[in-house]
Formats: C-alpha cells, structure tokens, sequence
C-alpha cells in the first residue's frame, strides 16, 4: 500500500490546459483507488466530480500528499500555505518555465504512478518570514519560498537603506532595491539580478543588490541561519515596498524596519526519481550540453 492515500489537489484553474490536466490526474487517482481532495477554488472549475472539497489549509491537515497542476508561482503559492503542517508537495508543470513543477503533461499517469509506488526523491528546502515594523509595532508580515525583496513600487526611484546581518552593520545601500533569496529563489529573481545559483541543498541565503550605485556592491552569500535587519533610510523620497514571492506586500515609511530570517517549518518538495538539478538547470536555463 501506498504511504500517500489522501491526495490534496491545487490547480491554476485560469488556464484550460491546467484544468483539462486536472481532471486527468483526478481520473488516474480514482481509478487506482486513492482518496482525492480538491482545494476550494480549484473545485469551482472542476466539474462534474465527487472529490472531497477543502480549503487550502484544511489540506495541510487531511492529505498525505498534495499535487499541484500549474507552474512555479503556483507551486510557491502552495508552499506559503501549508508549509507549517509538513505535508509533501508535487508538481505538474502548465506553467512556463518549471523549476519546481517538473512533471510535465503528458507524463502524468507515469510519473505520479511513480512517486505513489514509493519511487521518488525528496528534498527539504527552508523558506523565509519577513516582518515590517514602524515605531516598534508590527504593520506587516510574510513568508517566501522563493525571495523577500525590498524596491521602489510605484515609482522608478533609488532607494536607501541601512543593512545589518545577525546584528552586524554591512553597508548603507543606494539601489534600484534588495533581493533576499533562498537557494530555492536563487534561480529566480536573483539570478536576474546577477546573484549566483545555489544547489537546492545548501544552508544559504544570498543577498542581491538591485543595480546598486556603487559598482562594488556584489551578491553576498551568508549562512542560512542568519538574521537580516533592513533600516529603511530617512533620505528616501519613494515608499520601498517589501514583497514575499511577488505577494504579501507591504508599503513601508522611512524609518520602518524590515526583519527576515529563516521560517521554523521546511517544506518537503517531491520528485520524480530520476530527478537532477544540473539537468533543469541545462534544460531550462539553455545551458550546452
């Protein structure tokens, strides 16, 4: 038997191709006699099913397994959600470019028959909670598998902050913003930004300038343990944002400060067993080879 029984399903249910994907891997799941639930909103466009329904986090708590059918945003959706109650996430690719969502379409019966047979890999990654706060009061908070990133909003205006790690003064910044990233978001916003990709497994957090003004201002890898403190600068003209993910945003005021660190609770990311980072990277990234 099985270890995973109960299986969660999240959809990106505003894309056909992610729904007709969706009814697929529900058919498969009954017919091989597993229990399927279907998150809320993903149910409003399954039709015609007999799937239990339940809220997102209401899945942390009755599925063994959740499968998500889309792309990385929302796989990363999923992970904010129900990191904390440790159920294992899967991911079908209908999204774009698929580093977390790496089973494709037409695999579908194949691999997932796979990884419910007790072939798979497993990988833990960590993910991070950001707090905002003005005068000593909380204003805002989130959590991001992916990167906690510090910008201009509305606005195309340098900003200027204060950077500390674990208590630490690194430098007064004058950027265009700041990427905080985990080796999962490493190649993700911060790969644009120029930071270096960092091997799923590692215990990192890298920091990213945002086209710094300084030309010496370079990515800087830290341990994963560290304990960032931004100190949103007096001289800003511009309200930076914080945002989780591209989510949770919160509009901050000079004099505001930004927390990060590492969150309590890990996720537990599911592959296929034939998995291999270096090939995502060379399939996705057009690396030669």
């Amino acid at each position: 038997m099985s270890e995973f029984q109960n299986i969660g399903l999240i959809g990106r249910t505003e894309s056909d191709s992610a729904v007709l994907s969706l009814k697929r891997l529900m058919a498969f799941l009954e017919r091989e006699g597993y229990s399927v639930v279907l998150e809320k909103n993903t149910a409003n466009d399954v039709t015609n099913h007999k799937a239990r329904v339940s809220s997102k986090d209401k899945l942390g708590e009755l599925c063994d397994l959740v499968i998500v059918v889309g792309g990385d945003g929302s796989l990363l959706a999923a992970a904010r959600a129900l990191a904390k109650f440790s159920v294992p996430l899967l991911g079908i690719n209908r999204g774009r470019l698929g580093f977390l969502t790496d089973i494709t379409p037409d695999e579908i019966e194949q691999k997932v028959g796979e990884v419910l047979s007790g072939k798979y890999m497993a990988e833990s990654r960590f993910l991070l909670d950001m707090s905002v706060t003005r005068d000593g009061k909380p204003i805002g908070k989130g959590s991001s598998l992916n990167d906690v990133v510090i910008h201009p909003g509305e606005f195309i205006r340098m900003i200027e902050f204060d950077l500390f790690i674990d208590g630490q003064f690194v430098y007064t910044l004058r950027s265009d913003g700041l990427i905080i990233s985990t080796p999962t978001g490493s190649t993700a916003y911060a790969l644009s930004g120029g930071g270096p990709i960092m091997h799923p497994k590692l215990d990192a957090i890298v920091v990213v300038p945002l086209n710094p003004h300084t030309l010496s201002s370079r990515p800087i890898v830290v341990e994963g343990s560290s304990e960032f403190k931004v100190v949103i600068s007096e001289h800003n003209v511009a309200n930076p944002y914080v945002t989780c993910d591209g989510h949770d945003q919160v509009v901050t005021q000079p004099g505001d400060v930004v927390r990060i660190h590492k969150k309590p609770h890990r996720l537990t990311l599911i592959h296929p067993i034939d998995h291999n980072f270096y090939e995502t990277c060379r399939s996705k990234l057009g690396w030669v080879g």
